[in-house]
């Protein structure tokens, strides 16, 4: 009885290796939504993003005044951003940086990305791969995309708070970040938010570039308390108060 239970269990063991799924090792999956920014009248850029996973703002955004900034992610591959910032550093636009970021990379089925030039041109790619709700959209100054949203509407939403809202990059950036939110955003649920804003010598003592560097890595409700935090830093203007959530 003993030898037919071993035998058994083997089978099943043997079962389980035959059936196991086959093919590349998982990546991390930072579904999410965000939104890549340039003001040229101030001459900065900034990237503002949240998502149902721990502490988005070490994976997805990578800014450098008057150079542009990326936001990489879905199956993210963090090379992107250091990688887009070296490719528009040495003149290439928004599009042939993501032209050449996807070219050798065998996971760029699953991949997002978002990039805006020092000049504001915008682009954005949103692989095949990406979970639904996925997609992008981009114009003047702005590229807006997400991956595992709860639909269409919350780039909708970012989109038109972007373009209609006035005043520093970082609240047009917060304030699109919050209609998102508020459109649904990550279908998974919330937990982190980030915002960065790059112009040159806007630093500490004017040594660095970081102008506006925030991160809220594991909160309920992450984005009203990115919100919060930037106030402290750089008052909203008053006409941009937040509406109340439906």
């Amino acid at each position: 009885m003993t030898t037919a239970r071993s035998a058994l269990g083997l089978l099943v063991g043997l079962s389980l290796v035959i059936l196991a799924p086959s093919g590349p090792p998982a990546a991390p999956l930072v579904s999410t939504f965000s939104i890549v920014g340039y003001d040229p009248a101030r001459q900065e850029w900034g990237i503002a993003v949240a998502s149902k996973y721990l502490a988005v703002g070490a994976a997805v955004p990578f800014a450098q005044a008057g150079v542009g900034a990326v936001a990489t992610q879905s199956f993210v591959n963090v090379k992107y951003g250091p990688e887009g910032l070296r490719l528009l550093a040495a003149g290439k636009n928004a599009q042939e940086t993501i032209d050449a970021l996807i070219a050798d990379d065998p996971g760029r089925d699953r991949r997002q990305v978002g990039v805006v030039d020092k000049t504001g041109g915008s682009a954005s790619f949103t692989g095949p791969g990406c979970l639904p709700w996925a997609g992008h959209k981009t114009g003047p100054n702005f590229a807006c995309q997400g991956n595992l949203l709860t639909g269409p509407e919350v780039v909708d939403a970012m989109v038109k708070a972007f373009e209609t809202t006035q005043g520093p990059l970082a609240w047009r950036l917060m304030t699109a970040l919050e209609a998102g939110d508020r459109a649904g955003g990550d279908k998974r649920g919330k937990q982190s938010a980030a915002i960065c804003v790059v112009r040159d010598k806007a630093g500490p003592l004017g040594n660095s570039d970081r102008f506006i560097d925030l991160r809220v890595d594991d909160h309920a409700d992450p984005v009203p308390e990115l919100a919060r935090i930037l106030n402290l830093r750089l008052k909203r203007p008053k006409e941009e108060s937040p509406r109340p959530s439906p």
